[in-house]
């Protein structure tokens, strides 16, 4: 037989040099987003095929949906230790956030229109608390943080103490440097003060103990491996909150609940909540690994609490580097990465957070550990980022500085 293939002619495709296959993407910037938990996609899954009815609806298929609603809930009260009939699920943690801030706001109106903040709350909450305030001829009072993030609490126990505040809020700890918040202390005074507080567990609940100092709180199940398109609110029942649409048949999450996000969002929730020991450790020793070697980088300044912190976020800032650009570098290296703050990255705008804190906002990289990390892909990340930040330098010029 004829060969008919003949002598590979010089610059032929067949001698073109092979293609390096592209790094294989590792996802750092896991705060609020996190990939959805294998054990969630299962309950997803089966919630799609059994809870898809409107579980306000007297037939069958209503009832079962509203029996996987009730389970989602319980099975979320006992990780809070709240009673089933406090928690509730809505559309989003913002619209949870909102509804808690702006339904204590209307029903202590009485008591005043005053709203104590953070330094550091996100900005669903700033924003909130500015609007109950004005709707109710009061300020938004914030007490100011200090380096690491953290509220003073005797600057706080003061500002609650005030007449005519009607609602305290504290994040549990800070999603964008880690930070931990006093909040036993904070929530001590407000009790004294007869103010009720709202917690927004919104970046530790799933990944850290949160403690039972709280009178509402909301999360975000999407932080903790849950979907995306559903929140959490409890509220104690010794607490007055009017719900914002009090004329939906679901007055907390008008139009209603995806009932399948939910049960998923709870069963994630026991999921974190049954490894959260294991997971704190390994996390914790990767994320301490970071803050060394990021440390040793020139002009990098690592932020937050270096103990008092959750396990898996870390946040620095690079001197003479923009975040953006630098978010881009670590892009295109395969790294995907956070910048500015943790509740409006996609403006890129200067950290609310690392401004009030007083600490370096330029060239600000947050990075968030989800379960699937590993400790190659924290190792590649480490060696690739000294490079990356001095080509950043390089091309504003300023390499030399």
């Amino acid at each position: 037989m004829t060969d008919t293939t003949g002598p590979t002619e010089p610059g032929s495709p067949a001698d073109a040099p092979v293609a390096a296959p592209a790094p294989e993407r590792v996802h750092l910037d896991n705060g609020g987003g996190a990939p959805l938990h294998p054990l969630a996609r299962q309950a997803l899954l089966q919630a799609l095929d059994d809870g898809w009815a409107d579980p306000h609806r007297l037939h069958t298929e209503g009832r079962r949906a509203a029996r996987l609603l009730d389970g989602a809930r319980e099975a979320v009260a006992e990780v809070l230790g709240a009673r089933t009939e406090e928690v509730r699920f809505t559309a989003s943690h913002a619209s949870a956030l909102r509804a808690a801030v702006l339904g204590t706001a209307q029903a202590r109106r009485r008591a005043g229109g005053d709203v104590v903040v953070g330094g550091v709350e996100r900005a669903t909450v700033l924003h909130a608390a500015s609007a109950a305030a004005q709707a109710h001829g009061g300020a938004r009072v914030v007490v100011d943080v200090d380096r690491h993030g953290r509220v003073d609490a005797d600057a706080f126990a003061s500002a609650v103490a005030r007449p005519g505040v009607a609602l305290a809020a504290l994040q549990h700890a800070n999603g964008e440097v880690g930070s931990r918040q006093p909040l036993a202390a904070a929530h001590e005074a407000a009790r004294d003060a007869g103010v009720p507080l709202l917690v927004d567990a919104g970046a530790s609940l799933g990944h850290d103990v949160v403690p039972g100092s709280w009178d509402l709180l909301a999360a975000h199940p999407a932080d903790w491996g849950g979907p995306a398109g559903v929140g959490l609110l409890a509220v104690r029942q010794r607490v007055r909150a009017v719900p914002p649409d009090p004329e939906d048949a679901d007055p907390w999450a008008p139009g209603g609940v995806s009932v399948p996000a939910a049960f998923a969002a709870a069963v994630a929730l026991q999921a974190a909540t049954a490894d959260r020991a294991a997971e704190d450790d390994r996390r914790r020793r990767l994320t301490d690994r970071v803050r060394a070697a990021v440390a040793a980088v020139p002009d990098v300044e690592v932020v937050g609490d270096p103990d008092d912190r959750l396990p898996h976020v870390v946040t620095f800032s690079c001197l003479y580097v923009d975040g953006e650009a630098l978010v881009t570098e670590l892009d295109r290296a395969g790294f995907a990465v956070g910048s500015g703050s943790a509740c409006t990255a996609s403006t890129l705008e200067p950290s609310h957070v690392l401004a009030a804190m007083g600490v370096l906002t330029h060239g600000n990289v947050r990075i968030a550990l989800d379960r699937s990390t590993t400790s190659d892909d924290v190792d590649r990340f480490l060696a690739v980022l000294p490079a990356a930040v001095q080509r950043v330098r390089d091309v504003l010029g300023v390499g030399g500085l």
